[in-house]
């Protein structure tokens, strides 16, 4: 990591940055953290070779938004041992942060040497080079004392139903209910029916297409989820609205008849319940359906809405530049009309002691997971969250749909503060789903490593416990379509891609780098989530070819499909594994990785159980010695284990324990 900057044979790898608690901590490592509560106090020690010249070592730090202000720090020295010259510097959270309960700081390391100063150039938050000019930051996040996330989140695994495409279970249903004079249209062919599609992506799209999938389903399919160890359900949207996704919602307060309605979903609960499962509902709250309550654009509602005249309880809901038929909607998308959040009434309606949040909160749901969260303002968070946290004694939990690294997240101009205590308790990880994505499916083993590195790097411990580890959503094209497509595939028209599937050479490639993806998403930091029917290997390009019903007939039974069944078993091992304290709040480490290959460990907190995951995506085999014995409890490719030593063939990976 470490390139060699001067020429008097120095060895810069034996440059290193450590940080360590202090009191009883002071002998714990923790060095591939970069978060931590205000009032930890941590003991950093940088070690340099004496050949180097280092006369001086000086933190210089900046707290984000001051500015060029920065203050420097000197370490002291304190030993020289082994050719190498020791510096120590205790640094105070509690000094840093002031009076104020949390802080988001950047740092460089300054070598001084003579006239000369070499620079810390950090590459992934953790490692770093030298450079002859001030280049790359760390980053230092302090987060308010308090803050965690609630400890059931994280354990087992996730699992993101789409309602209207899971299953129709038997109970009470009205898919017209409410819909005025446009109706639902029912597509009855569950196994091969094809939803509706524009002719081009972003074309207009009525969405009014069902297959009948409903809350009553999910309950019924409780077993099967629990089978996958599933802990976590998380629905997209259920409240009243026209479409069949219920993005563009109509009635917060209602739940959307076609559904069930609320019998169906506190059936669901009290079920779930009984099985230790807890159901996490879609928050979608910057912006409405066109045909809504709050609205009214069609009348479909006895309400008067911001549509229908100036003098409507919700006309400054929302921002109209040219009443009533210019207003701002979400992404130019006319038929959701954006929410204006910094109007009292409209956010209380949501973040009140008895909104929206609150309601379904009260009525026993386990969080909210929140849509568009980089859209909704600051304020709005931060009293979403007392809200939540508030009806739920601090236990349920706000996951923010957030794509990039939430530490430092920059939206829409301004930096966002989501993980220092006040907002959100985790987010989508949509980073590792892309790291993930680099390895599997071009070998590119670094760009895994780097990922990884950086967010354990970043987030509070709890967050990185509790991220949403992901390989597809509603949002992306199905994760076996995307291992097993050529880039060409991508680009076929609409008309083309309804029909098209992966042909059986592509599909046993998908399916072999699949079980690859599974395997590293289960066992990294975070909580698994499955989007329905990836684990019986569904296939879908974009949307809405990525929201096809599940093949309950292809996955279960005497005409099961063997492909299916056995992803399916592969699944449930994962789900099984997922059951160790080891994955959820243990430790997690990479031991080692190359241009191809990347291996970890993952350790219980009480040091009990550990396992060791090895990935390679290169050509040929690769020989690992490993500490210690152990078996492999799960395998994908040509693996061999013996005496402490690895041997993992092309396109492999394992779990030992």
């Amino acid at each position: 990591m470490l390139p060699k900057i001067c020429n008097d044979g120095t060895d810069l790898t034996r440059v290193k940055f450590y940080k360590y608690g202090t009191g009883e901590n002071q002998e714990k490592d923790l060095s591939t953290l970069g978060a931590f509560p205000k009032g930890e106090v941590l003991r950093l020690k940088v070690t340099c070779p004496r050949t180097l010249g280092v006369t001086a070592v000086v933190l210089r730090l900046n707290r984000d938004g001051e500015g060029d202000t920065d203050t420097p720090f000197t370490f002291r020295g304190s030993c020289f041992e082994d050719g190498l010259d020791c510096y120590e510097l205790t640094l105070p959270t509690e000094h840093l942060c002031g009076d104020r309960p949390s802080g988001l700081f950047y740092y460089e390391l300054l070598f001084v040497r003579g006239a000369d100063t070499l620079f810390s150039n950090s590459i992934n938050n953790v490692d770093f080079s030298l450079s002859h000019h001030t280049a790359n930051r760390f980053r230092l996040l302090i987060h308010e004392a308090s803050y965690c996330v609630p400890s059931w989140f994280g354990a087992g695994v996730m699992y993101h139903v789409f309602v209207d495409r899971f299953f129709c279970g038997k109970g009470e249903t009205d898919l017209q209910k409410g819909r005025g004079s446009r109706p639902a249209i029912l597509n009855p062919d569950w196994e091969h029916g094809i939803p509706q599609y524009p002719d081009y992506p972003g074309a207009p799209l009525a969405n009014n297409m069902f297959f009948g999938g409903n809350l009553w389903g999910v309950a019924e399919k409780l077993d099967y989820l629990e089978s996958l160890g599933v802990k976590v359900i998380y629905l997209s949207p259920i409240f009243k609205a026209y479409s069949n996704h219920k993005y563009d919602t109509g009635d917060y307060m209602t739940v959307d008849p076609g559904f069930g309605g609320e019998p169906a979903l506190q059936n669901l609960l009290r079920k779930a319940d009984a099985k230790g499962i807890k159901v996490i509902l879609d928050g979608v709250f910057n912006h409405t359906g066109d045909d809504s309550i709050y609205f009214n654009r069609y009348g479909t509602y006895t309400t008067v809405g911001a549509y229908q005249s100036e003098d409507s309880p919700y006309a400054d809901w929302y921002h109209f530049r040219s009443f009533p038929e210019e207003f701002e909607s979400w992404w130019g998308i006319p038929i959701l009309p954006k929410l204006n959040s910094s109007a009292k009434a409209c956010r209380t309606y949501f973040t009140g002691a008895d909104g929206v949040c609150a309601h379904y909160v009260n009525m026993g749901i386990g969080g909210w997971r929140l849509d568009v969260a980089d859209e909704l303002s600051d304020r709005f968070l931060d009293e979403l969250r007392v809200s939540v946290k508030a009806a739920s004694q601090g236990e349920a939990v706000i996951i923010g749909e957030v794509w990039e690294n939430a530490a430092d997240k920059i939206a829409y101009g301004y930096r966002r503060r989501y993980l220092q205590g006040k907002q959100l308790d985790s987010v989508m990880n949509y980073p590792v789903r892309n790291g993930i994505l680099s390895f599997v499916k071009d070998g590119d083993a670094p760009a895994l490593y780097h990922v990884l590195t950086e967010l354990y790097a970043s987030y509070p411990r709890s967050v990185s416990d509790a991220l949403m580890n992901l390989l597809g959503t509603h949002d992306t094209r199905r994760i076996l379509t995307v291992l097993g497509s050529e880039p060409a595939d991508l680009e076929r028209p609409n008309h083309e891609l309804a029909h098209a599937s992966l042909s059986p050479k592509q599909r046993a490639k998908a399916l072999k780098l699949l079980r690859m993806a599974a395997a590293l998403q289960f066992t990294v930091f975070g909580i698994p989530s499955i989007y329905y029917g990836d684990e019986v290997g569904m296939e879908g390009y974009h949307d809405p070819f990525c929201r096809l019903p599940f093949p309950w007939k292809e996955s279960e039974g005497q005409g099961a499909l063997a492909y299916r069944t056995e992803l399916l078993t592969f699944y449930r091992t994962l789900g099984e594994l997922r059951k160790s304290p080891a994955f959820h709040g243990g430790d997690f480490r990479v031991l080692c990785h190359g241009d191809h290959h990347i291996v970890y460990e993952r350790i219980s907190s009480d040091a009990k159980e550990r396992y060791v995951i090895a990935a390679h995506r290169g050509t040929g085999d690769i020989v690992l010695p490993l500490q210690g014995e152990g078996e492999i409890v799960l395998s994908s490719g040509n693996i061999k284990y013996r005496n402490g030593i690895l041997t993992l063939g092309a396109d492999s990976v394992c779990i030992i324990q």
